[in-house]
């Protein structure tokens, strides 16, 4: 992971990104059993890290294949988003 995130040119915030995601994905863990809007703000951030994944991809001129995982992950927690808004919001 460590050559992927320098060819990313992204080495600085390897650490920082690697918490945001483990945060994220604990958010989600948590808000599913007690807190709801905590599993809305967690999707929202990891669809949004994915998204900036996507744009990384794009930026570096990737093959299209090799941005489907992170545009995959970004519309499951774009669903699970809006899934949690329709359902906290009514």
């Amino acid at each position: 992971m460590k050559v992927e995130f320098e060819r990313y040119k992204l080495k600085k915030r390897r650490l920082l990104i690697g918490y945001l995601q483990l945060a994220g994905s604990l958010g989600l863990l948590i808000g599913y059993y007690a807190y709801p809007l905590l599993a809305m703000i967690a999707s929202a951030g990891l669809a949004l890290l994915m998204l900036m994944g996507v744009g990384v991809r794009l930026k570096i001129k990737d093959p299209i294949i090799a941005l489907l995982p992170a545009l995959t992950y970004a519309f499951l927690c774009s669903y699970v988003f809006f899934s949690l808004w329709k359902e906290l919001m009514v």
